[in-house]
């Protein structure tokens, strides 16, 4: 495994992250790992060096979470662990159980904190911008969970880079915990984010810990086509990814990761993986796994290095996309 800093902080984490959205209860996706099937893809994670694990509080209406917490204390040394969840989301069906307002987000980070079991949250993000809520309410309020102790840092995920950037300025000029991360939409499929989110994000010293790194499964080379819902029993019941992938072009970047897939005699996640951890700006993707392989295909993508040539033809067919995943 491969280390670096996140953005321009001293917090290093390993170049993959295992996202946790797979693990907690099939009540909630039919694809999740219950709790006793998602131990093995934690202990594999933490011997193969991963310490970047990424959840959410509305994950499996929470049990996401508690299976989380409970894995890494099993199995992790929690002081070298970089432990990182969400908040926005609905949790409940009361109006204060949802969005960014200061009660929202005072209730939700405590309410993490029980379930994962810790006293500290070391990556505290927001699932998405709220509307209704001013924003200079949600930073004043993650500030103060920073200095109150409860969380170490600070990330967002999924915006425009007019709302980030506003973020950023606002933190700034109050003197309050900043963004550091931005987990966004950001894959050979989709690449909307390299026109201002990147060069925003490398000029301000934000780490990139990109979602859906293989676009739900498509750049992995198990699917047959775009609308292909017998592949995986996620691709059966995913009704997001319809939305987010339905352009002809892009089943030619999937063609063309195959092709460089065949040449170098590597899965195809790995080589969509590696195309990702290239981007300087990126610093971890967050990769799902419920099978073995694909945690071992994300952990050995770290260490293969694209050419130059490889490169230019896994980007070659893009097509333009309305935006998508905000």
């Amino acid at each position: 495994m491969k280390y670096a800093n996140l953005g321009h902080t001293g917090l290093r984490v390993s170049r993959i992250c295992l996202g946790c959205m797979s693990y907690g209860t099939p009540k909630w996706r039919p694809w999740v790992l219950d709790e006793e099937a998602s131990q093995p893809f934690f202990r594999r994670a933490v011997e193969l060096g991963v310490t970047f694990f990424d959840t959410a509080n509305m994950y499996s209406d929470g049990v996401s979470e508690e299976v989380t917490g409970r894995a890494l204390r099993k199995y992790a040394k929690l002081d070298e662990v970089v432990l990182a969840t969400k908040v926005y989301f609905p949790t409940g069906s009361g109006q204060n159980e949802r969005g960014l307002s200061r009660k929202a987000i005072t209730q939700a980070c405590e309410a993490s904190l029980k379930r994962l079991g810790v006293d500290t949250i070391d990556l505290y993000q927001i699932h998405r911008m709220d509307p209704n809520t001013p924003i200079e309410e949600t930073l004043s309020a993650l500030d103060q969970l920073v200095r109150q102790g409860k969380v170490r840092y600070l990330g967002a995920s999924s915006a425009y880079a007019w709302q980030f950037m506003r973020a950023l300025s606002v933190s700034e000029r109050n003197s309050w915990a900043r963004f550091v991360s931005m987990q966004n939409h950001y894959n050979l499929v989709y690449r909307e984010e390299e026109r201002e989110m990147l060069p925003l994000c490398e000029a301000e010293g934000v780490g990139v810990i990109p979602w859906s790194p293989l676009a739900r499964g498509l750049l992995a080379g198990s699917r047959k086509s775009l609308d292909d819902k017998e592949a995986t029993t996620r691709a059966g019941s995913d009704t997001l990814s319809p939305m987010l992938y339905n352009q002809p072009g892009d089943w030619d970047v999937v063609e063309a990761v195959k092709q460089v897939a065949e040449a170098r005699k590597a899965p195809p996640a790995q080589v969509s993986l590696a195309w990702l951890l290239s981007k300087p700006v990126v610093t971890a993707p967050i990769i799902g796994a419920t099978k073995p392989e694909h945690l071992e295909d994300a952990v050995k993508a770290v260490n293969l290095k694209l050419t130059p040539e490889e490169i230019k033809a896994l980007e070659a067919p893009y097509k333009p996309h309305a935006v998508r995943g905000l």
